[in-house]
């Protein structure tokens, strides 16, 4: 296995403390904040730890509320609000030095049989047609910021092929905000269904609040923008494998007060859709930015 895929694997496996209480280890993945896709990871396999195993989660709404601290643990605490015959429902609030920092409400189905239908898999280049973003971003690192050339290294256990990429400091206009990229793990997983869906989670919030930048010809790459994520949610609708190629669609129907709104769906290499995400972030430009209120000053990181 990767070595980097087993550091992500490890971050994503919480100690338990007790039956409704578990720990999760920070790390520093796109900046002084936590990335908030490895709170999202983390709660999710917390709240999975609570429920039969076959039982899968089909659904996570999340709210950011503070950002975490990458030198200290996180604390995930566990309401086990509904058992039902086919679903389970959880709560869970991230603590870090005695203030949330999250909430996450998450539902778990058994396997059932029923109607079926889909949005078609979009027509797009295969990944191996297209240069990864990691080597892409590195042929312009020189023209970045230090700090968003520290942020690289968040791309590495997470392969990113984007089908049309941004130059990360001249970009052009685009709208409509769409944009397309195959993803995986750079390693082989065992075969954890939870495993796979709590790295589903964690790799959604790369790339999908910044598309709510590409009318505006900006990136999260210049600086100039202070941006993080304040709510996230998820459906998953089919078992997914994160060391398979999947394809992520993302789009951004409006940006308003500040605010970023994106949707996104996740397909399987052959054209299965296994989830699709919605989230809205903050979007405020440097120059125009009021003095934050103290709930806002360390907001999550978003990608």
């Amino acid at each position: 296995m990767d070595n980097l895929v087993e550091r992500l694997m490890t971050l994503l496996d919480l100690e338990r403390l007790e039956q409704n209480l578990f720990r999760g280890e920070s790390r520093n993945i796109v900046g002084r904040r936590v990335f908030g896709g490895q709170v999202l990871g983390q709660a999710l396999v917390a709240a999975g730890r609570t429920v039969e195993t076959e039982r899968r989660p089909h659904s996570l709404h999340a709210y950011f509320l503070r950002g975490g601290d990458t030198e200290a643990p996180i604390i995930y605490e566990v309401e086990r609000a509904r058992d039902g015959g086919s679903f389970s429902t959880r709560r869970v609030v991230a603590v870090q030095h005695g203030r949330p920092i999250f909430n996450l409400s998450a539902s778990f189905q058994v396997d059932e049989t029923g109607l079926e239908h889909q949005i078609p898999l979009p027509d797009v280049p295969p990944p191996e047609s297209l240069e990864t973003e990691l080597d892409y971003l590195a042929r312009h690192q020189d023209q970045m910021p230090p700090g968003s050339r520290k942020a690289l290294e968040a791309l590495k256990p997470i392969e990113i092929r984007p089908v049309d990429p941004e130059h990360p400091m001249k970009p052009k206009r685009k709208d409509p905000a769409i944009r397309h990229a195959w993803f995986r793990t750079t390693g082989k997983l065992p075969d954890d269904p939870l495993l796979h869906m709590a790295l589903l989670a964690y790799a959604s919030d790369f790339r999908l609040l910044g598309t709510a930048l590409l009318p505006h010809g900006r990136t999260v790459y210049q600086g100039g923008i202070q941006m993080a994520s304040l709510d996230h949610a998820m459906w998953f609708h089919r078992p997914v494998r994160m060391d398979d190629w999947l394809l992520y669609t993302m789009e951004s129907p409006s940006a308003s007060n500040a605010r970023g709104f994106n949707l996104g769906h996740i397909y399987s290499r052959d054209g299965v859709l296994l989830a699709s995400v919605t989230q809205e972030g903050l979007i405020r430009p440097v120059e125009r930015a009021r003095k934050p209120e103290p709930q806002e000053e360390s907001l999550p990181q978003g990608g």
